[in-house]
């Protein structure tokens, strides 16, 4: 595959082999490539694929996603789908649905909903219409090529969960059970897996806090091949043809310019030490969906908003967060859905 004159899986051998200290100072500009290809290629070298969701929620790469997934060449290559929108204590609903078996509704929302953050980040339908696609790429292949979706979210049992401290103690396995999944569930048995996740779970030089996913698992010895998917910043502001490149576009960083910025470019906040890293440290390529100005939200729906029972249940959840967050969110679910304080 090509794409601007240059071949996917040599771009990729140049990522393998690395580059000199010399070639990294004279860098060059990064060349944007067929995405799904690109990845695809990944996987010839990588065990795990790690792949940014981006905001939370942008439906840009939402659409990227589910175009990967119904590619066949996704399905030769990939055994698994490992998410963080969806609870392990209820990986055996997921396994039945996307096997194509008949799940009451009352269970299956249980998968997203019950996750660790108590303010319902996957709540937005696009998680839910993700698991459908799933489930319908599956019935159009046979039993050997279906994809399994892994459940990353540690099982919290919200009925059990009553106090500040009980529901930190969940989230503090969040980055460590999905190491523990992907070990047992994907290398121990030599299959390969894309792993959705946000993007700060898997740098590969985090903040003091410790190792994310894709730290953990690269200390362990896994080849990861680590994509950001950029919704926060204007590439152009560094290459400016950036601005051209078909969306969406996958782009090696290992000796660009885009590799040579700091990563505080594609994640703005504070510029901390880590933060003023290279981006190419942290990650491999950037999927490029548009520039933030085009970047859309998937909103929850004004039914779930008028569903008494589940407005108390998540701000019921919300209460255990720390004093500052707690009435932050709370107010925030109330003026996106209208209710009174």
């Amino acid at each position: 595959m090509r794409l601007a004159g240059v071949c996917v899986s040599a771009m990729l051998s140049l990522f393998v082999l690395g580059v000199s200290a010399q070639e990294r100072t004279s860098a060059l500009p990064a060349v944007p490539l067929e995405p799904i290809a690109a990845i695809v290629d990944a996987f010839r070298s990588n065990d795990i694929v790690a792949l940014d969701e981006g905001n939370h929620g942008n439906e840009q790469g939402h659409a990227f996603r589910l175009s990967l997934m119904r590619d066949e060449r996704f399905s030769r290559s990939v055994n698994d789908i490992v998410v963080e929108v969806g609870s392990a204590r209820y990986q055996d609903v997921m396994d039945r649905f996307t096997a194509g078996e008949e799940v009451p509704y009352s269970d299956l929302r249980k998968v997203w909903e019950d996750i660790t953050q108590p303010h319902g980040p996957a709540d937005r339908p696009i998680y839910e219409e993700f698991f459908r696609a799933v489930r319908a790429v599956n019935a159009s292949q046979p039993r050997e090529r279906r994809l399994r979706v892994l459940l990353g979210e540690p099982p919290i049992d919200w009925d059990t969960v009553r106090t500040r401290d009980e529901l930190w103690q969940w989230l503090l396995q969040r980055d460590t059970h999905a190491v523990e999944v992907i070990r047992r569930e994907v290398l121990a048995k030599g299959r390969h897996a894309l792993v959705v996740y946000g993007g700060m779970h898997l740098l590969r030089k985090p903040p003091e806090d410790g190792p994310g996913i894709v730290g953990r698992l690269e200390r362990a010895g896994t080849k990861v091949f680590n994509v950001w998917t950029n919704t926060y910043s204007d590439l152009d502001e560094v290459q400016a043809d950036a601005r051209s490149w078909p969306k969406p576009s996958l782009a090696i960083l290992r000796g660009t310019l885009l590799g040579a910025e700091a990563f505080a470019r594609y994640a703005p906040g504070e510029r901390v030490d880590w933060r003023s890293r290279p981006a190419e440290e942290q990650f491999d390529a950037p999927l490029y969906v548009g520039p933030p100005s085009t970047i859309t939200l998937s909103r929850m729906s004004r039914v779930l908003c008028a569903d008494a029972a589940y407005m108390k249940m998540r701000l019921q959840r919300i209460s255990l967060m720390d004093a500052l967050m707690a009435p932050l969110l709370a107010d925030q679910l109330r003026r996106y859905c209208d209710l009174p304080k």
